[in-house]
């Protein structure tokens, strides 16, 4: 029998695990009657996922409005059909060649302000945004493109923590609803 237990686990989510796979393990773990996420990450995703039990769930649209701050790997030079890791390679593009270290460092830099402050960004197919009932994600899996409106998000600070070219890690914070495979195809579009 399930027990009432009030508060919020901090969860450090490891990959392959979905936010709902969380709350259903943390619910499992505890005996808990009732538990909720508070933002979706991706089953790819590592990381802090708040989830609230009991009468903490009230309490947990509160933490899906907060703002968030992430940390990711953006390689440049090839896009997959999810836009993340994880997908099939659908394009390779020519990667931009750089003078030395500092040159490419102010090349990426310079990329940034444009993607500062409030901005639009239309979110991907690949996503558990719904339409009709079901997660965009099972269109994309079934072949299916869907027009998507876009959505204003804000990024509140941006920066590059490491660059091994192609690749670099952006540390982000956001305002809700920002997808980062979205930032980072933005950003190799630029």
């Amino acid at each position: 029998m399930a027990i009432r237990i009030d508060g919020v686990v901090l969860l450090d989510k490891p990959a392959g695990m979905s936010s709902q796979g969380a709350v259903t393990a943390v619910k499992r773990a505890l005996n808990a009657d009732k538990a909720g996420h508070t933002g979706t990450l991706d089953p790819m995703a590592t990381g802090l996922l708040p989830i609230c039990l009991g009468e903490a769930t009230k309490y947990s649209q509160d933490l899906l409005e907060a703002d968030k701050t992430y940390i990711a790997k953006v390689k440049f030079g090839s896009r997959t059909d999810t836009g993340d890791a994880e997908g099939l390679t659908i394009e390779e593009l020519p990667l931009p060649t750089f003078e030395n270290a500092m040159a490419m460092q102010q090349a990426l830099d310079v990329l940034l302000p444009k993607f500062t402050g409030p901005i639009t960004q239309i979110p991907p197919m690949y996503s558990a945004l719904k339409r009709d009932g079901k997660p965009l994600y099972e269109y994309a899996r079934a072949g299916v493109e869907l027009e998507r409106a876009p959505r204003e998000i804000t990024i509140h600070k941006i920066c590059w923590t490491h660059i091994q070219w192609p690749e670099a890690t952006l540390e982000v914070s956001c305002s809700k609803g920002t997808y980062i495979r979205v930032l980072a195809e933005d950003l190799g579009n630029a």
